[in-house]
């Protein structure tokens, strides 16, 4: 019987059809989509890069600590935008002028439990920020959580292009209102 050999034939070259449309179609999927293939950085390449953010979280608390506006412009994205833990908005030429003029003074910044997560040419830092300082609003000593957001320059070089800051509240404590 011809006919029964030519049907087990003809559907295994249309499941073949169907597998090789399936895997083309992924290719194309794959190509048309450089922040899947950015976000798989190696095992060595997440070290080395999570190694450089350490670095540089280092150089902001350094910053910080010092009012070393130089070393913060360095670090800073042209468009960074900061949302404080007092919930204003901040600039980087603010942040700068807050700095160069001695309104946010740390006596104690002690930096705890960072997590570092990359997604293509963006890495996601979270942190636990214990302080003492005063900002020209008044005392901002306390525990609080940030995030700081990077991303990879077209030089290669990481910038902060936004921090977020917020402070933990005790049970029961309630936010001053002024």
């Amino acid at each position: 019987m011809p006919g029964t050999l030519n049907r087990p034939l003809s559907c295994t070259r249309r499941l073949l059809t169907h597998r090789t449309l399936l895997a083309a179609s992924f290719l194309v999927f794959l190509g048309a989509c450089p922040v899947l293939q950015s976000a798989g950085l190696s095992g060595v390449q997440k070290h080395e890069s999570r190694h450089e953010i350490d670095r540089l979280e280092d150089q902001w608390r350094d910053a910080i600590m010092k009012a070393n506006t130089t070393q913060m412009d360095k670090l800073l994205a042209d468009d960074y935008l900061a949302i404080t833990a007092s919930g204003t908005l901040q600039t980087k030429d603010q942040a700068l002028a807050t700095l160069r003029a001695g309104r946010m003074r740390f006596t104690t910044l002690d930096i705890s439990d960072r997590k570092v997560r990359f997604y293509g040419t963006t890495a996601l830092v979270t942190s636990l920020a214990v302080v003492q300082g005063s900002t020209g609003d008044g005392e901002i000593s306390g525990n609080y959580r940030y995030t700081r957001v990077y991303v990879r320059d077209s030089q290669g070089s990481w910038k902060i292009v936004s921090f977020e800051a917020s402070r933990i509240r005790e049970p029961g404590e309630r936010p001053e209102h002024k």
